[in-house]
């Protein structure tokens, strides 16, 4: 599903027949706005973009919350791993840079549950590396909560994750997120394609350093329509992969990608 400017005040399914790449703000474009907070999400909204991109946990109380990280040090005043707090303890808590609290899944549907962005939901693993038990089931029953599943789509680096949400909904939207890490620990380029091609329909979005030494090789395997790059934030940057006319670019500056989107 590629898209023109202008294409997140249309609905989605019109969009698939155009051929500018999709601008993704990464934590709600957080080089603008504090990262994955309700302000942040709320400007994206009419930004003019595409998609958003943000990050999931699991509470101590299996609730499911909206952060990056797996501890508090970086994002909140507080310290320790995300999953020792129940989430009224994680509301409590204030951002840096904000006087939110930390979002629940359920607050940040509803910011976009009446726009025509692109949800990508990471699905991040706990302070040890771990996957959450039961973290994909809750946030597929969120989701199916708010009528969102055709514009979700749900995000991993962890293939055993992805491989989770679609034995629990065949139908679900999967992307999976690679770096030189990734390919390390499935063993080297290889073998980390046969990973990725298991997976039917999945989508592809590559950290940029990687891509530029490997982009013909994944273009190859998986189309433009199915390929994204990972985090694009400066015009020269942005204006090489809009050339490249992929699935999708996602940024911590959407106003610099609509600007150089414009001029491509």
């Amino acid at each position: 599903m590629l898209s023109t400017p202008g294409c997140a005040n249309t609905r989605l399914a019109a969009c698939k027949s155009l051929t500018m790449s999709m601008i993704i703000g990464h934590r709600g474009s957080r080089h603008l706005w504090p990262e994955n907070t309700l302000e942040g999400f709320g400007q994206l909204v009419n930004s003019g973009v595409e998609g958003v991109e943000f990050d999931v946990h699991l509470t101590a109380d299996d609730q499911v919350i909206v952060i990056h990280d797996a501890t508090l040090e970086r994002t909140t005043h507080s310290s320790g791993p995300v999953r020792t707090r129940t989430l009224s303890e994680l509301q409590s808590l204030r951002l840096r840079d904000s006087v939110e609290g930390l979002p629940s899944l359920e607050q940040v549907l509803e910011v976009f549950q009446n726009s025509a962005l692109e949800l990508h939901i990471e699905l991040k693993t706990d302070s040890t590396g771990q996957p959450y038990p039961g973290l994909e089931a809750q946030v597929i029953g969120t989701i199916a909560q708010f009528g969102l599943q055709q514009r979700s789509v749900l995000t991993s680096f962890n293939h055993e994750v992805l491989q989770k949400v679609r034995h629990l909904d065949s139908s679900a939207r999967v992307l999976r997120s690679v770096d030189h890490s990734t390919l390390a620990q499935a063993g080297g380029f290889k073998q980390a394609m046969i990973q990725l091609e298991a997976l039917p329909d999945l989508l592809v979005a590559v950290e940029q350093s990687l891509l530029k030494e490997t982009l013909q090789q994944f273009s190859a395997r998986f189309g433009a329509d199915r390929l994204g790059v990972w985090v694009v934030n400066h015009d020269a940057d942005l204006r090489y992969w809009f050339r490249q006319h992929l699935r999708q670019i996602t940024t911590d500056r959407v106003d610099l990608a609509l600007q150089s989107r414009a001029r491509t």
